[in-house]
């Protein structure tokens, strides 16, 4: 249907569908707080499982759309391009607390042991376009790796989610609370409000999540599209474009917890966004009739899980050195992530 439409109609849906995306994500992420404040369970692991899911719901839209479609290069390129995507995104929002570097503020290990789960992934994604993939029972079996290490990473999470945080000490400066509770209440939702009854706060996120997957689906039909139309090539489009329009979520949701406090379910939210998306790999290989998507994927997604890897160990490492060296009104490793993704989006550019 789009592909009869003009350049500018597509570009004009594309948008709309990102703006939807937009909101649903904000929204989505006052719910999340509500939610974990209610149940106990944890920033942490309310960013990974809750947040994550939700937030990778457009990419789960454009890999559905993409592989039945025959484009399982797309929805490759999309997903890996989000990785280190996602990471700028979390980088960028450090920019929001301006008291201190954000991965000083983030006082549990759940998220370190994400992020290196995350690493582990896209180490075997990256082993995977060099090496080539065998299909077993229709699936590419270094598919099935990765689901089977998504599945581990959830479970080795919810073990760990009762282990003892970071305690502050005299060196450490004060966590900006009342700069989050200021943001909290010009969004209607101060930290000592009570949260309301858990169900209604499901239903709402439940609608939120339905209208991210629902623009998802347009933005992958549209984005399919314009990358034929604007010549740019399914790789670097999918790599860049389409995973910042399908990364929306992500934006609005991390700097909408950033500005409430939850560092700890921002950083999860997105290394557990990160997690779901390279599990889809699978679905993508499920629904791709064809060779198994890794093995024809190229040096382009190979650069690209590298890249990955690259960010997220940077942001890991910030997590264990917890320095407040502030440039820009960023941490240290938050510009270094910066950095090393615009280089690797040029070098994404002379691949595509």
């Amino acid at each position: 249907m789009f592909k009869d439409l003009p350049l500018w109609t597509n570009v004009a849906v594309f948008l709309a569908a990102g703006v939807v995306v937009w909101i649903a994500g904000t929204r989505v992420s006052r719910y999340a707080d509500e939610i974990q404040k209610a149940t106990g369970v944890g920033e942490a692991l309310v960013g990974m499982l809750l947040l994550g899911f939700i937030t990778a719901l457009p990419e789960l839209g454009v890999t559905a759309t993409a592989s039945y479609a025959g484009n399982a290069k797309l929805a490759v390129n999309n997903l890996l391009g989000g990785m280190a995507l996602n990471v700028a995104i979390l980088a960028s929002a450090d920019a929001v607390i301006r008291r201190e570097a954000l991965t000083a503020g983030v006082a549990t290990p759940l998220p370190m042991l994400q992020g290196a789960l995350l690493v582990l992934m896209l180490a075997i994604v990256g082993g995977a376009t060099v090496v080539g993939d065998r299909a077993v029972l229709g699936i590419g079996l270094w598919a099935w790796l990765l689901l089977a290490v998504y599945l581990m990473s959830i479970m080795v999470v919810r073990r760990t989610r009762g282990q003892e945080g970071w305690v502050r000490d005299h060196t450490d400066p004060p966590r900006p609370a009342a700069e989050g509770a200021a943001a909290a209440a010009d969004e209607g939702h101060s930290d000592d409000t009570e949260t309301g009854p858990l169900a209604p706060l499901l239903g709402k996120t439940a609608l939120g999540a339905g209208a991210i997957l629902v623009a998802g689906y347009a933005i992958a039909r549209t984005g399919e599209t314009l990358a034929e139309q604007t010549g740019l090539g399914q790789s670097f489009f999918g790599a860049v474009f389409l995973a910042l329009t399908t990364s929306l979520p992500e934006i609005s949701i991390v700097f909408s917890t950033v500005r409430l406090g939850n560092y700890a379910m921002a950083v999860s939210d997105i290394f557990g966004a990160n997690l779901f998306g390279l599990a889809l790999l699978f679905l993508v290989d499920a629904i791709y009739q064809g060779e198994p998507a890794l093995a024809a994927a190229g040096r382009f997604a190979t650069f690209a899980s590298l890249l990955g890897i690259a960010v997220a160990a940077l942001f890991i490492a910030g997590l264990l050195e917890r320095r407040h060296i502030m440039i820009l009104r960023m941490g240290l490793d938050s510009v270094f992530v910066l950095i090393v993704y615009a280089a690797g989006v040029s070098v994404l550019y002379t691949l595509r």
